[in-house]
C-alpha cells in the first residue's frame, strides 16, 4: 500500500515500528524488526546511505574463512618441497 505524503510529492510506506532516541544517542530496535532481520544480543547492524534514505540492515556473518572458500573453491592441489623450490 503507498500512501501520498500531505504536500503530495513525498511516497510513503507503511512504517514497520518506531524507535525513540535517548540522549546518548542510543535506539532500541523493536521486537518486530529484530524479529525480520533475525537478531538477537550481539548482533552487529550496518547502517548505509543510499541517496535521501539510511539503511540499516543486518551485518554479514562471513568469516575470512568463508570468503577464502567462495573465491577459491577447489583446495590446491599438494606439492612437495622440490615443487615448490622449482616454482620460485
Amino acid at each position: 500500500m503507498t500512501l501520498i505524503h500531505y504536500l503530495g510529492n513525498i511516497p510513503l510506506t507503511m512504517t514497520i515500528a518506531h524507535s525513540k532516541l535517548t540522549a546518548q544517542g542510543q535506539i532500541s530496535v523493536p521486537a518486530e524488526v529484530r524479529r525480520r532481520l533475525g537478531i538477537g544480543p550481539g548482533s552487529i547492524l550496518e547502517w548505509d546511505e543510499d541517496g535521501e534514505q539510511i539503511v540499516v540492515r543486518r551485518a554479514g556473518r562471513y568469516t575470512s574463512e568463508d570468503v577464502h572458500r567462495a573465491l577459491f573453491p577447489k583446495p590446491p592441489k599438494p606439492r612437495t618441497l622440490e615443487e615448490l623450490a622449482v616454482s620460485r
